[in-house]
């Protein structure tokens, strides 16, 4: 696909993980155990592998994906980096302390993720607060305009499940794209078709339900108390009290035959069912290991699904409705 006037891969490579611990209080908006070297042999393999898009935040790891992705990425100027701003955090404690609502701080946030980075512009910056009112985001995005025109930016977005929010910017000029939650258990079909008819990019978070999508999760599997999926959220049923949700695994019980159609991986299958479903489309699957990330990228060697497989896996599956739009 075409991104930025570049030919990428419809992959990305998710880098809230790699970040490692950070927290809010007590509680955590992380990943335990990540191994720095690991991390960079991640990217590495994400490069080899064909994939030229990552995506990351200023607040993943309080700063530090941003620090070990400029560095795994350095002198690699093919390699197009999504960041996002609008949270204040302390780096040296990994706390997140404020969200940034003032448009007076664009400019220090995005000078920030470029010196964490390494880079002279990022390919695109999102922000980050997904439910913040129009009113209050319109400043923060004529700031964004003025960073692109002085170079900094190359463009810009938001991270938002609500679609009248990101109609209502898609018309400024450096504004292309969406970053929504999106996978075979959450179809939405509203901010599908804003995307669609305002000619943008959809950039998928959780395209694996955080993981749920891969097949290594089972009723009796517990994540660390240190794992932000430990954390009963609003927004994301996947897990409950630390294990993963019996009505995903129903659901992923259901439709794993299909999901491995061809000899796909469950997590192939479940990247290309998010192809098959637009070719705006661009999941943005979470990588800690090189054994993932290859994996996850082999998901475009095989392409979307089969247009029969997605009727059928539509026969099967049992979803919620997509009811009113919310933060997912």
């Amino acid at each position: 696909m075409n991104l930025l006037g570049n030919d990428v891969a419809p992959l990305g490579m998710g880098c809230w993980a790699i970040g490692g611990r950070f927290f809010a209080g007590k509680q955590p908006l992380g990943f335990p155990d990540i191994d720095d070297d690991t991390a960079a042999r991640t990217v590495h393999a994400a490069l080899d592998a064909g994939i030229r898009v990552f995506d990351t935040a200023a607040v993943y790891g309080a700063g530090h994906s941003e620090r070990l992705l400029g560095a795994a990425l350095k002198g690699r100027n093919d390699a197009l980096i999504i960041s996002k701003l609008g949270t204040a955090f302390d780096g040296q404690t990994r706390q997140v302390l404020a969200d940034q609502t003032d448009a007076a701080d664009v400019d220090a946030a995005i000078d920030g993720s470029l010196r964490r980075l390494q880079r002279d512009h990022i390919d695109a910056m999102l922000l980050h607060l997904n439910a913040l009112p129009v009113a209050t985001a319109t400043p923060i995005f004529e700031e964004m305009e003025k960073a692109r025109q002085a170079g900094k930016i190359r463009a810009y977005g938001w991270s938002t499940d609500f679609p009248a929010s990101a109609a209502a910017m898609a018309d400024m000029p450096g504004f292309m794209g969406i970053e929504h939650a999106m996978n075979v258990f959450v179809d939405v079909p509203s901010i599908q078709a804003t995307v669609e008819q305002h000619d943008l990019v959809a950039f998928i978070r959780s395209p694996l339900a955080m993981g749920l999508l891969t097949g290594k999760f089972d009723e009796s599997s517990t994540v660390s108390s240190e794992d932000v999926r430990s954390v009963n959220s609003e927004k994301r049923d996947y897990f409950r009290d630390g294990k993963a949700s019996p009505k995903h695994l129903a659901n992923l019980d259901a439709v794993r035959d299909l999901l491995q159609t061809g000899g796909r991986t469950l997590a192939q299958g479940a990247l290309g069912w998010l192809m098959a479903k637009s070719d705006r489309n661009l999941p943005l699957p979470g990588a800690r290991t090189v054994e993932q990330v290859t994996d996850n990228a082999g998901a475009v060697d095989f392409g979307p699904l089969p247009d029969d497989v997605m009727r059928e896996i539509e026969t099967i599956v049992r979803r919620e409705p997509e009811g009113e739009p919310r933060a997912r």
